[in-house]
């Protein structure tokens, strides 16, 4: 297993945030979503989102999981996005790791940094969306103690729609 830190995201990153966007989108989406689709997907296009989301300081924290000076995750979290049923918890919006550094824990690392975050931002739970399909990220967050809370959403991510399923978890302790 590789030797890894996690940080806070600086502009720097934001071409390896890129490419790690595309290849686990690439990877863990393929047989989902369609192969034109993730095929198109641009680094380029994802570092500049991800150059603009890091230079704005008024946006939620984005941690990075960093090997050998390469950032090759990352994860971020806040108050729960509006909906029909929020609850006033804590989300963990969006976590991704680069396919080659899978199963080395550095997705469990990203996902105890953020929930660690919520726990000191006074959250008593969090929830996350995931899609039903991502097998390998379901497995990750249940053993980690999130559970699925039927709640389901169909939303447009980067232009395709998604079909996506809450998972929550309480936080800290009571």
């Amino acid at each position: 297993m590789a030797e890894f830190v996690i940080r806070d995201a600086v502009v720097g990153d934001a071409d390896a945030l890129g490419r790690v966007h595309v290849r686990a989108w690439q990877a863990a989406y393929r047989g989902v979503m369609p192969d034109e689709y993730l095929d198109g997907l641009s680094a380029v296009d994802r570092a500049e989102m991800w150059r603009g989301r890091i230079a704005r300081t008024d946006l939620t924290p984005l941690l990075v999981a960093v090997v050998d000076d390469e950032p090759v995750g990352f994860a971020t979290y806040g108050a729960e996005q509006p909906s029909d049923d929020a609850t006033g918890s804590g989300q963990l919006y969006a976590m991704n790791v680069d396919p080659d550094h899978w199963g080395g824990g550095i997705g469990r690392a990203l996902l105890r940094r953020a929930t660690d975050a919520l726990v000191a931002a006074g959250y008593r739970d969090a929830v996350l969306w995931v899609v039903p399909e991502n097998a390998r990220a379901r497995a990750l967050y249940e053993s980690e103690g999130w559970v699925d809370d039927h709640a389901l959403a169909t939303e447009e991510i980067l232009g395709v729609t998604v079909r996506d399923m809450r998972l929550r978890t309480r936080l800290g302790t009571d």
